[in-house]
């Protein structure tokens, strides 16, 4: 599963930034930053936060995007909010069957850039929370699902977007070990080789299968984790530049 993520401005731009644009880079921080809510040093999916994605439609320049697919089946307001918290992540196995995502795996494919991601650990009737980072300190591209549906009932277009989820690698499988949930899971993440290709159109089941053939995990020795601050409840510090340093835990040195 992938519920929470540290997504600084620094990653989100850079793949705008790789050809060294500094009028993208000054357009974006002054007409898209605004409407985002980055920096997020931590951020829980189940907030709906607003940020950066970039489309097969616009793959070089970001758009403001908010985590949680609307499919564009959904009727009006009271409908989106009851199914919100269920489309944060798009299973990969079956992206092309389930009706809230196969459109979008279809033709509607984005790439979000993070500096890592947040997962916990059970130990003992206890949660510990661990960051997942890139060892070479790059930015991860997760492979996600957008959708832009408009409301109905006040006329706004939201555009929105899930995170597709896989196998979980051996690092994961320790780390993400939840007993009520099937698994190990872990975000989609490509290979920077192997990012250009999730935006490619689909032409016919060939290409297909060339999408569904990047539904790997990530190889576990380019990652690294280790044990930060609380995510949840009375000891949760809030979305600040320290929630993610390193915190030891006595109960999982035994």
């Amino acid at each position: 599963m992938c519920y929470d993520i540290k997504a600084s401005l620094e990653a989100q731009l850079q793949r705008a930034l790789r050809r060294g644009d500094d009028d993208a880079a000054a357009q974006i921080r002054e007409e898209l930053l605004p409407y985002t809510d980055l920096p997020l040093f931590h951020a829980s999916g189940f907030s709906h936060p607003r940020m950066l994605v970039y489309t097969d439609d616009q793959p070089d320049f970001p758009t403001v995007a908010t985590w949680g697919l609307v499919p564009h089946w959904v009727r009006d307001a009271e409908q989106q909010k009851k199914l919100w918290n269920q489309t944060l992540n798009a299973r990969g196995e079956t992206l092309f069957e389930k009706p809230s995502f196969r459109k979008a795996a279809q033709s509607n494919r984005c790439l979000l850039y993070v500096d890592g991601f947040y997962e916990h650990h059970h130990h003992k009737g206890q949660t510990f929370p661990y960051f997942i980072h890139r060892k070479d300190g790059e930015p991860m591209a997760m492979a996600c699902l957008y959708s832009d549906w408009r409301d109905p009932g006040s006329g706004e277009l939201l555009t929105t977007f899930s995170i597709v989820t896989t196998e979980g690698n051996s690092l994961l499988a320790h780390i993400h070990n939840n007993p009520k949930i099937e698994g190990p899971r872990m975000p989609l993440i490509l290979p920077d080789a192997l990012a250009e290709q999730w935006l490619q159109p689909l032409q016919d089941d060939r290409d297909r299968g060339e999408i569904e053939a990047l539904i790997q995990p990530y190889p576990e020795g380019e990652l690294t984790a280790y044990t930060v601050s609380r995510l949840r409840g009375k000891e949760y510090p809030g979305n600040i530049p320290q929630i993610n340093e390193p915190v030891v835990y006595p109960e999982l040195q035994e």
